[in-house]
This record gives C-alpha cells, sequence and structure tokens, in this order.
C-alpha cells in the first residue's frame, strides 16, 4: 500500500475514489465531483481499520487495504471504463506536484508507457541508489510484462544495469539482447546518441577483456553528461580496468576521483564500490590500516543507505576481514566473513570482476584462518566464473597462484579447522616479533596460557616449533606474515 497520495477519483460513490489507496480534498483539480467525493468520505473517519484513516488535517483518507480491494473491485465491476482515466490524472498531478515515484505507478496502471518510460529513465537510478533496488526492478518487470523493452532503448539499458547489479546474468542476457535489438531499430543518430550508455553497459559486462572494458568505460566518461548518477559509474569501471591491468596506482587515483564524483550526486552504490575497490588496493600494498579504513567507510555508506545487501558489501566485507585478521581480531573477522557468506548468492557471473575478486579476498581469509576447505570451496567458485568471462586481465593469475599454494599443503593442514577461537586469536600474532609474554600482554592473558596455545596450534598443524608454524603460516597465505625469524618465548 503507498504511503503517499495519489490522486481522488472522478466517481462520486466511496467505490470511485477507491482506484488509489489514498484519497484526498487537495487533490480535487482531478475529480470531477471533488465537494460531494470529500464529504462523502468524512463519515468514514476513524473507522480503522474497516473504512480509512483521516489525517489531523482532515485532508488525506487512507484506505484499509481490504476496503480499498472492495471498492476497487466494485469500480471495475460497474464502470471499468472509469480505471484507467483516474490513474492518467493521478499520473499527472503527482508529477505536477513533487511525487514523481507515485506518478510511475499510475502512469502505468494507466498503460501509458510514454509517460511511465520518461519518469522511470529519470528516476531509476536515485531510487536504485537510495536502497530500493526491488521498486526499480518492479518498475523495469512492467516494461517487460507488457512487452515493451525493444520500444525504449534506454530503459533496455538501465533494465541490465540493475539485473546486473541485482546479480541476475539470466536476465541480464535478456535485457542487454533487448537493447540492442531496440537499438538496431533506431535510426543512426538516435544510435549515436545512445553510444554512451551503449559503452557502459559492454564496460560493465566486460565480456571482451580489460582493454576493451577499459576503452568502453573511457567512452562512457567522456559520453555522459557530468551530471549525470551513471557517470560515477563510468568512471568506477574505468578505475576497476585499469586495476585489472595492473595499473594499480592509475588506478587508484582514478576510485578516488568516482567516490567523491559518487558522494557528491548521491550514487552511495557507486562511492561504496570504489572505496572496496581501493581497500583491495591498499591490501596488496600491505597498507592494512588504510585498506580497513577505506573498507569501514563503504560499510558505513552502505549502513547509511541501507544498502547492506548490495553486490559491494561481500567484498568490503571480505577486505575488512582480511584487515581484523592482519592486527589479530579473529573474532571481528569471524563477523565480516559471516555476513560475506550471508550474500554469496549476489556473487554471480553478472558481475564477473567483482565477484572473483570477492571470492579471492573470501578464500585468502579463510586460508588464514587455516580453513582450507572453505578456501578451496571458494575457489571452485571463482574458478568457474572465469571459464565463462576469462579474459579478467591478472584476476586468472591472482586465482591460479592461490590454487598453488593450496596444492601444496600437507593433509595435515586441513585439520586446522578444528583450532578454537583462543588458538585463532593467537595464530596472527605466532609471526611477529612479539616473544609469548608480548603476546599475552597484548591479548591480556598469561604467559603461560599464550603458551599451552601454541603448543596445541602447533600439534594441529602438524609441526613442533614456532619456526616451523610461521612457516606453515606463511604457506596457507596468513595477512600481515612478513618476517622469516621467530623470537621463542
Amino acid at each position: 500500500m503507498s504511503s503517499r497520495n495519489p490522486a481522488a477519483t472522478p466517481a462520486t460513490s466511496h467505490h470511485g475514489t477507491a482506484v488509489p489507496d489514498r484519497a484526498g480534498q487537495p487533490l480535487r483539480v482531478v475529480a470531477r465531483d471533488t465537494r460531494r467525493s470529500g464529504r462523502a468520505l468524512e463519515p468514514l473517519e476513524g473507522v480503522h481499520p474497516r473504512g480509512v484513516r483521516l489525517d489531523q488535517r482532515r485532508e488525506w483518507y487512507h484506505y484499509h487495504h481490504l476496503f480499498h480491494e472492495l471498492l476497487t473491485a466494485e469500480l471495475e465491476r460497474c464502470r471499468p471504463e472509469l480505471v484507467q482515466d483516474p490513474h492518467s490524472r493521478a499520473a499527472d498531478w503527482c508529477e505536477a506536484n513533487g511525487l514523481p515515484e507515485l506518478a510511475v505507478g499510475h502512469a502505468q496502471a494507466a498503460g501509458d508507457a510514454d509517460g511511465a518510460a520518461r519518469l522511470v529513465e529519470r528516476l531509476a537510478f536515485p531510487v536504485y541508489a537510495s536502497g530500493r533496488a526491488q521498486t526499480a526492478r518492479r518498475w523495469f518487470q512492467w516494461f517487460e510484462d507488457q512487452g515493451l523493452i525493444e520500444r525504449y532503448p534506454l530503459i533496455a539499458m538501465q533494465g541490465a544495469f540493475v539485473q546486473v547489479l541485482a546479480g541476475q546474468p539470466d536476465d541480464i542476457e535478456r535485457w542487454a539482447a533487448a537493447a540492442e535489438r531496440a537499438l538496431a531499430a533506431r535510426p543512426l543518430a538516435q544510435s549515436g546518441a545512445m553510444e554512451p550508455w551503449t559503452a557502459l553497459l559492454r564496460a560493465l559486462l566486460c565480456r571482451d577483456g580489460v582493454d576493451r572494458m577499459r576503452a568502453d568505460a573511457e567512452a562512457a566518461v567522456a559520453g555522459l553528461a557530468p551530471g549525470s548518477p551513471w557517470s560515477a559509474t563510468a568512471l568506477l569501471l574505468k578505475g576497476v580496468a585499469h586495476l585489472l591491468a595492473g595499473e594499480a596506482h592509475r588506478a587508484d587515483l582514478i576510485l578516488a576521483d568516482a567516490a567523491e564524483v559518487a558522494t557528491q550526486i548521491g550514487a552511495l552504490p557507486t562511492a561504496a564500490a570504489a572505496l572496496a575497490q581501493r581497500s583491495l588496493i591498499a591490501v596488496a600494498r600491505h597498507d592494512w590500516i588504510q585498506a580497513e579504513t577505506l573498507a569501514e567507510r563503504g560499510l558505513q555508506i552502505a549502513r547509511a543507505g541501507q544498502l547492506n545487501d548490495y553486490e559491494m558489501s561481500p567484498l568490503l566485507h571480505a577486505v575488512a576481514a582480511r584487515a581484523a585478521l592482519h592486527r589479530g581480531d579473529v573474532s571481528q573477522a569471524q563477523d565480516h566473513l559471516a555476513r560475506a557468506a550471508h550474500l554469496r548468492p549476489r556473487l554471480t557471473a553478472a558481475l564477473p570482476h567483482r565477484t572473483v575478486q570477492t571470492l579471492l579476498e573470501l578464500a585468502r581469509a579463510r586460508l588464514a584462518l587455516t580453513d582450507v576447505a572453505d578456501a578451496r570451496a571458494l575457489l571452485r567458485e571463482a574458478r568457474y566464473i572465469l571459464r565463462q568471462r576469462p579474459l579478467l586481465g591478472t584476476l586468472p593469475a591472482q586465482v591460479e597462484q592461490l590454487q598453488s599454494k593450496l596444492d601444496t599443503l600437507r593433509e595435515t593442514t586441513i585439520s586446522a579447522a578444528t583450532l578454537t577461537t583462543a588458538e585463532l586469536r593467537i595464530l596472527p600474532l605466532l609471526s611477529t616479533h612479539l616473544t609469548f609474554r608480548g603476546i599475552g600482554e597484548r591479548l591480556h592473558i598469561s604467559q603461560h596460557t599464550v603458551k599451552s596455545q601454541a603448543l596445541s596450534v602447533y600439534r594441529k598443524l602438524g609441526v613442533s616449533s614456532r619456526s616451523q608454524a610461521i612457516q606453515c603460516i606463511q604457506q596457507t597465505g596468513l595477512p600481515g606474515v612478513s618476517i622469516a625469524g621467530e623470537q621463542a618465548g
């Protein structure tokens, strides 16, 4: 049930006012007999939940959904020719009075495809960026249900973008194909105007390799209007293309710009995604403080914008988990990994580069916890994505490198998944310069407890000394391992 006010209907009876689920005297401009309609509602004031509710200013009436359904069905039975007309006038009124999202629903209910397309083209990204992806998908679904995708190339393009960002690979192919057919049927001049959008979609899908992705992203950046909410997305993809090509420094500069532009225009999912990519770059250069800071900024944006289940969130949690492991906070790392695991269904071939990046980071974090079985499962998923999209720059080599580490691990290492929470806490600290006493002071436990836990770790790793444990941990890719020696406690 809508939370705002569509127009009152032109009918004089109660069932005539109920085509929308609210009616109001301020909308008399769109009703033919508004004076009687308004008076007719007043006796129903206060009879909620069976009837309507009246606001404090006695202007807006909100039907209970059962009452609304009853009256609407009655109107459809008695005067079906009146049903669409009120929606059309309600759409005009809502758009003219600053309620464009309500206007979309009324335009679609009225069968006004041109009016609905014009509104959706303008509103889809802001609605998606505000955490209401399902609303945007519902709007686009209407065009598909009506068989109208190919009539509106920009609707087809934006619909494909939303399917990508929602992680729906099958829907993407259908919408992208419809967009291509729609463009092919357009005059050349009109198709040329759509080229920045076409380039943006190609960059997002990354079907033809990183070089083409970068060229397409650059074309989209150049062709989209600076104020377009999609311009920040184009800038993000340009930065990702440079990162996948192994140009991390250049990528970081572009991604910083993308995050700033996205924040300025309110494209919060894009801002969070750019921060996720920058945190990856910080991890690669072992700047763990910066990596955690960037990931936390991205997660704050996601929380503030109600974007916690959006496609960039698993990567943010994966990087945050690795950073937490580096500083020895296993509990927080496991919390981030649990959140990422909840979002793993979002990791599909729809957005192949980000999916593989995320699976790699999750696998590395699992290895840091000596959870070899799960790390292998994550890499299997990454290899499956790469079979569908093999031209992803440096990512295939990263997957193979990590797979080689897994292949060299002894079977005894796999049993390390049985480490207790207390043992997992000391595991990252064993490879530091700290003595057992120093580790105990860091974790606020006794030296004796640290030694006891360390000996238990050695046994589970199948080693007999701290130096051997460090070597085993290094093989598993534990974040923060950067020394070769030890100071035994």
